[in-house]
């Protein structure tokens, strides 16, 4: 139960912020979707066309849109289930200035009951916003989730029917995110290092580790304490909104996306150097003057599972084109991530070749075998 308050506090939180000035990828003139910020859940109502014995489900979605956001501007969001028409939902909007950003958390429990369905497969829907001040309207993003069913935790005759819903996420295991964040002080003076990957399962116990040219990087000793440590926390959940029975559901249907920040790793240095601390050993690793490959590898409950390799140029950046040509929305640059080991579980390793980004997927990208 903690995991699923922890996971609607988030969406609640995201949805009443305006988050701060971005770094955005792109300068347009219109609104776009942010994509690696689309997240969608199937949220499960325990009725269906009030039949308790029946359990149905809605979309609840969280994104981040990046301005102009028009004064009177609201975004909306329609979808399509076969054979059963459109609904359309309203998510909270608020005005914002170019270059900077909106997010929001929709659907859910403000869909009527009466609106949920039983369907699985394949559900089209598209993110848009209209102004009725200034008389239009413009679709932002369009998409397919890919909906699914588990049994509930319950047993017995009585509760045949009560199916938990889920979108399916597999797409997102190979696709990894490489980025710099600004420090609590110098800010992008001297960008923090950071990598993102996808894990299907539990998001705990993780272990980053950075390799430049075999060797690993970051490391600060006090004494015989080491300082600045690395450390990762998932960032993103999705899981079932009802307990499932977790011997039918895979790695419980859940997933989530891990944020590793690298404390003592930065992209360049342009703060007033200050001097270390008498008896420091090691300096932090600045990656403009230490161009060339590199590898993070991650280990999860003590067992490695997760590799990205990618290049810095000589100006510490490390952007590949992927997410630029692809309109990524962000300041994340992509990169293949090799799955190791079995502690995903079975997973779908070709879905992110037709259903990445909900069926938008990656030119120029390849995933790893």
């Amino acid at each position: 139960m903690k995991h699923k308050l922890n996971l609607w506090a988030f969406g609640l939180t995201a949805a009443l912020t305006l988050l701060t000035p971005g770094r955005l990828a792109a300068a347009d003139e219109e609104p776009t979707i942010a994509k690696d910020s689309l997240q969608i859940t199937a949220f499960t109502f325990n009725v269906y066309r009030k039949n308790f014995d029946v359990w149905s489900w809605v979309p609840r979605m969280e994104f981040r849109v990046n301005g102009p956001i028009a004064s009177g501007s609201q975004l909306y969001v329609e979808y399509t289930v076969p054979g059963a028409g459109a609904v359309k939902f309203d998510c909270k909007t608020g005005e914002v200035l170019k270059d900077r950003w909106w997010s929001t958390d929709c659907g859910g429990r403000d869909i009527p009951e009466e609106k949920g369905t039983t369907y699985t497969g394949p559900v089209s829907f598209s993110i848009n916003m209209r102004n009725e001040l200034a008389g239009g309207k413009m679709t932002l993003f369009t998409g397919k989730m890919k909906v699914s069913k588990t049994h509930s935790n319950e047993h017995g005759p009585k509760f045949a029917n009560h199916f938990v819903y889920f979108v399916d996420q597999d797409w997102n295991l190979p696709i990894g995110y490489i980025f710099l964040t600004p420090a609590s002080v110098d800010e992008w003076k001297r960008p923090i290092f950071n990598a993102s990957f996808w894990v299907r399962g539990d998001e705990l116990n993780f272990e980053p580790h950075l390799f430049y040219q075999g060797k690993e990087v970051g490391k600060i000793y006090y004494g015989s304490d080491a300082v600045g440590k690395p450390g990762c926390d998932p960032v993103v959940q999705t899981s079932t909104t009802q307990f499932v029975d977790e011997t039918l559901a895979p790695q419980k249907a859940r997933w989530a996306r891990v944020n590793c920040s690298f404390y003592n790793i930065v992209g360049w240095d342009k703060a007033e150097k200050k001097s270390p601390f008498p008896g420091q050993k090691g300096a932090a690793h600045v990656m403009a003057e230490n161009p060339g490959e590199y590898e993070f590898k991650v280990l999860w409950k003590n067992h490695l599972a997760r590799s990205i390799k990618f290049t810095v140029a000589a100006d510490g950046k490390f952007d590949n084109g992927i997410a630029s040509s692809n309109k990524l929305g962000s300041d994340r640059a992509i990169y293949p991530v090799q799955i190791i080991g079995d502690q995903d579980g079975r997973w779908d390793r070709a879905a992110w070749k037709t259903d990445a980004f909900f069926g938008n997927p990656l030119k120029g990208f390849t995933a790893i075998p």
